[in-house]
């Protein structure tokens, strides 16, 4: 399997691809079902999303609006079977497996299957990335201030889990505001270095879109999610579109886009276990 491939599905949105060491020859993969033996967790009845905040909305000119209620999906851990999409000037495959399992700010575990056998492992906290090619019986160590300034983009856990999850990856800033726009309402926040715009849908007041701006490279990361389903009496996003677009040393537009597609997701009330061990034959990368 293609090493750029693998550190692709543990970053997702992260864009480090350039740090993997001599291209591999990619073959398409299948998914290998696991039994599934976690525990689930069943509401008797939908019930209403978590709000991350309320807000008064305030647009640019005239009238305050009504109150806004940002509807997170709250979660323990949580299990997915999905696919993920990769598409950049070097590199452009479709539907690799992954199979992901997370404990709620603070761990996502991930497990690249092909052709009936697991090829690669990651793990991600919030300090470290760490990730396992086990065909090629390597692997990689990152943490978030050498990608930051690596791409020139703020990246962080938060950021990875909003991706996975569609929950809003930044808190409501002092000083941030609501403006309505057609049918959403769009919270503005200034997070550090970023310009960040939620979308806010009216008809569900789900997450829709994350759009952050760097200053001052005006790099962008944009995120869409579609495809909302219940889980859990949660409405959670099946398919997350990623966009970046980062301006290169040579002054050009570097343009990656990436999909990640839930085929299965389960929100469960117990550890569904994180395993993750590198061999000490394991050679190092970077």
């Amino acid at each position: 399997m293609n090493s750029k491939i693998t550190i692709g599905l543990v970053a997702m949105s992260l864009i480090w691809f350039t740090a993997c060491h001599k291209p591999r020859s990619s073959k398409s993969v299948s998914q290998n079902p696991e039994k599934d033996t976690t525990l689930i967790t069943n509401g008797s009845q939908p019930r209403d999303t978590v709000a991350a905040d309320t807000v008064a909305v305030v647009p640019e000119t005239g009238e305050p609006m009504p109150f806004v209620k940002v509807n997170e999906v709250d979660f323990e851990y949580l299990t997915a079977k999905s696919k993920f999409s990769f598409k950049s000037a070097k590199q452009d495959f479709d539907n690799t497996n992954v199979n992901i399992r997370m404990k709620k700010d603070s761990i996502i575990w991930l497990s690249v299957t092909g052709v009936g056998l697991e090829v690669a492992r990651g793990i991600i906290t919030r300090d470290s990335i760490v990730f396992m090619d086990k065909i090629h019986r390597d692997y990689f160590v990152f943490n978030y201030d050498q990608l930051s300034k690596q791409y020139n983009f703020e990246l962080d856990f938060d950021l990875l889990q909003s991706v996975i999850v569609g929950n809003m990856p930044f808190e409501m800033q002092e000083g941030g505001r609501f403006v309505k726009e057609n049918d959403f309402y769009i919270l503005k926040q200034l997070v550090g270095r970023l310009e960040v715009d939620n979308y806010i849908a009216e008809r569900n007041q789900k997450l829709s879109r994350l759009k952050a701006t760097e200053l001052p490279t005006q790099n962008t990361f944009t995120l869409d999610y579609e495809d909302f389903r219940e889980v859990g009496g949660f409405l959670f996003p099946f398919i997350s579109h990623i966009n970046l677009n980062v301006l290169s040393k040579e002054q050009q537009i570097n343009e990656t886009t990436m999909r990640l597609k839930h085929s299965k997701v389960e929100l469960v009330n117990r550890s569904p276990g994180f395993p993750f061990n590198v061999p000490s034959s394991y050679k190092r990368k970077r």
